[in-house]
């Protein structure tokens, strides 16, 4: 059977028809990437997809969003853009439709994508646990957050709003950031520090402490320079962001119980697969106080699937409609 795969974040939504054997076995299509904010709606953006694909669509959809997904009307945590599940078939002609949690469908993934398809970054170097709970957390216009927890071919997956939890500074230089931060928000989360955005913040508060002199910036600049090394305070950004990344990352795991694996995704979290193994990632990720051994025995993997939303989608809709013609 054919799904409509979509994945909703905050800058971009994603498309692919995904074909799904009667084994379960998933195969995407090239993936379509529209700008969310060249479009007025859920429902204009699909138009336009159909357009691209000739003017049909398949009679199933599966979407991914980036927020929770509970209620009459679903509203989209970092874009303007709303979803009443009532009305999925009408609106856009479909007969079998699935609703999940961004990081819900990446959890999907991660639970069924082999062991090729990680890379690793610290801990010890085996597989993820095929009996207990794995965290799932990733970086991107927000910070998403996710586990699971299986026994062996059988997996149940939780969404959660883990990237709001407050921030924690452990140093102060966070502690700067935090004021920075706090100057805007009466509450500050580690998404305001671990997300795509949040590089600009970290930039312009070492530019502070500096005494530097910057322009505005926005954060595709920063990370731009950061990733090419042409900037040494940009470069500064990105290992702190990549410190604070790691002391999330072990938080969740200890929140959720994540002994048998993190597992780091979304399209930041993948650009960044080079930096992570040799940043302070790992040492933040064991700094736990009396449970640094515990954490040195987690094996902490970046999932290197090209779109785990869209995989992870069509794995939800099989999962909760089974195979159909």
């Amino acid at each position: 059977m054919d799904v409509v795969a979509v994945d909703i974040g905050g800058t971009h939504a994603r498309f692919s028809v995904a074909s799904v054997s009667p084994d379960g076995t998933i195969s995407l299509g090239e993936p379509e990437t529209l700008h969310t904010e060249d479009h007025a709606s859920f429902q204009t953006a699909w138009e336009d997809f159909r357009e691209r694909r000739g003017g049909t669509l398949p009679p199933r959809v599966s979407m991914a969003i980036a927020g929770p997904v509970g209620g009459e009307v679903i509203r989209f945590t970092n874009n303007p853009w709303i979803i009443r599940p009532a009305l999925v078939k009408s609106k856009l002609g479909v007969e079998a439709y699935t609703i999940v949690n961004d990081f819900e469908a990446v959890a999907h993934a991660v639970a069924r994508a082999p062991d090729d398809e990680f890379l690793h970054i610290t801990g010890p170097e085996e597989p993820l646990t095929p009996h207990g709970t794995i965290s799932v957390l990733g970086p991107g216009t927000g910070l998403g957050v996710a586990h699971l927890w299986r026994n062996g071919g059988e997996y149940r997956v939780q969404a959660t709003e883990g990237g709001h939890i407050d921030f924690a500074p452990l140093d102060s230089i966070e502690d700067a950031i935090l004021a920075r931060l706090r100057k805007r928000h009466n509450r500050v989360s580690i998404e305001r520090v671990v997300s795509g955005p949040a590089i600009t913040d970290i930039y312009l508060t070492l530019a502070a402490m500096e005494n530097r002199k910057t322009r505005d910036e926005d954060d595709i600049s920063v990370w731009t320079r950061a990733m090419k090394e042409s900037d040494s305070l940009a470069a500064a950004a990105l290992d702190r962001f990549c410190l604070s990344l790691g002391s999330v990352a072990g938080d969740i795991a200890l929140a959720q119980g994540g002994f048998g694996g993190v597992v780091i995704a979304g399209g930041l979290g993948y650009r960044l697969r080079d930096q992570l193994p040799k940043s302070g990632f790992a040492q933040r990720f064991r700094a736990k106080g009396r449970f640094a051994e515990l954490m040195a025995t987690i094996p902490v993997k970046l999932i290197t699937h090209p779109q785990p939303g869209l995989f992870g989608a069509a794995a939800a809709f099989h999962r909760q409609h089974g195979y159909t013609e």
